[in-house]
């Protein structure tokens, strides 16, 4: 079976946890498709890049859910989360997912 790319996983993390936090009002069940995609992202990453490009990413994982939240103040809730999306997965891409 062919795996899911780690730029899909992270992004898909990203905005499925704003999602189901949002739809649910549930900010915890958010967190935690947030979290589980992180971490299988971060398993990805390791596994195709290395330890330190791993780190970096999910370095980028964590810091784009925290600059979400200002910038959705400037843009909007789901433009800022799809912005910080593209982001990471496009990171992804280039330092883990391309060379595969």
């Amino acid at each position: 079976m062919a795996k899911v790319p780690s730029a899909v996983v992270a992004a898909g993390g990203l905005v499925g946890g704003y999602g189901v936090a949002r739809w649910t009002k549930k900010r915890q069940l958010g967190g935690a498709v947030l979290a589980v995609a992180g971490a299988a992202a971060a398993r990805q990453w390791r596994e195709r890049a290395g330890g330190p490009a791993a780190g970096a990413l999910t370095a980028a994982y964590v810091v784009a859910f925290a600059g979400s939240h200002p910038l959705a103040k400037r843009v909007g809730a789901w433009p800022a989360v799809f912005g910080v999306a593209g982001m990471v997965g496009v990171a992804a891409w280039v330092v883990a997912d391309r060379r595969g």
